[in-house]
């Protein structure tokens, strides 16, 4: 029965292996590209190169201020999340206690969701009309202000998901001690709620990192370019430059890839937990 079972469970985890292997045969792909020839990469089908070389990665730094891009990125992606985590938060903890006590809001988180129904194109014109009308057009702040306004609705209601979690009777106990509502909140619901609160930032980050659509109709400066807007710089009007572009790409993807790894277990968590609706 043993030998049944470890037999078992070695197929479970080889077609687990199989199935992850597939999934990320792009990655692969595109990491392996990234050390190829621009010769190479049209005459070999292999996953990985004859001759490796790192011509790609010197030639994407200097063409392109990528670092530069780096910053761009990471400091809209940083500022959005840290705003989005707070306006969510105190939004998703006042539906969570309050507003479902009235009977109109009883399903009212739901209606964040409303915004996620229509596609980010219907918004495209309308947004750069208004940035332009209000002086935030071709700008990061411009940027930073739609990408707050996108997130927080997904997030409001994930997070408000995981604070139902959290026993009322946490917080009488706390107005018993003469804590107030913000006190409440700030010491003893935030911490107990470190998981979901840590899954929304790594959500937000991750769609500003990856973001593209709104990104290139808002920003039109070189220098304000973001690392999704800085890989067109590798696709010209009558060809591309494929071996440079996977070699941006695999820069690209490099921070958000460590970023994943050390925080996957607040992802799994906090996402399992604002999914439990009661």
């Amino acid at each position: 029965m043993n030998k049944y079972k470890k037999l078992k469970a070695t197929a479970f985890y080889a077609v687990l292996l199989l199935i992850g292997l597939l999934i990320n045969l792009p990655i692969i792909n595109m990491v392996g590209s990234a050390f190829k020839s621009s010769k190479e990469i049209f005459t070999n089908n292999n996953l990985f190169p004859h001759h490796p070389t790192v011509e790609n990665f010197k030639n994407v730094l200097e063409r392109t201020p990528f670092f530069q891009y780096v910053l761009n990125s990471l400091m809209v992606a940083i500022v959005v999340s840290i705003i989005v985590a707070v306006v969510s938060c105190l939004a998703g903890y006042a539906i969570s206690r309050y507003a479902k006590k009235i009977k109109f809001f009883k399903h009212y988180s739901s209606l964040f969701l409303i915004l996620q129904m229509f596609p980010g194109v219907l918004l495209m014109i309308p947004v750069v009309v208004l940035l332009s009308d209000i002086g935030l057009g071709d700008s990061l702040w411009g940027l930073i202000l739609v990408y707050v306004s996108t997130n927080i609705p997904f997030c409001t209601w994930m997070i408000s998901g995981f604070f139902d979690g959290i026993p009322s009777e946490i917080d009488e106990a706390a107005k018993i001690d003469g804590c107030n509502v913000f006190q409440s909140f700030a010491k003893i619901v935030v911490p107990l709620s470190s998981s979901g609160i840590a899954s929304i930032i790594i959500f937000t980050f991750i769609n500003c990192w990856n973001e593209y659509m709104l990104a290139n109709v808002i920003l039109k400066s070189q220098d304000l370019r973001t690392l999704p807007l800085g890989l067109q710089t590798f696709i010209m009007q009558f060809d591309t430059d494929w071996s440079s572009l996977m070699a941006a790409s695999t820069m690209t993807i490099i921070p958000v890839l460590f970023f994943l790894i050390f925080m996957q277990k607040h992802i799994v968590s906090g996402l399992t937990a604002g999914a439990v609706k009661g």
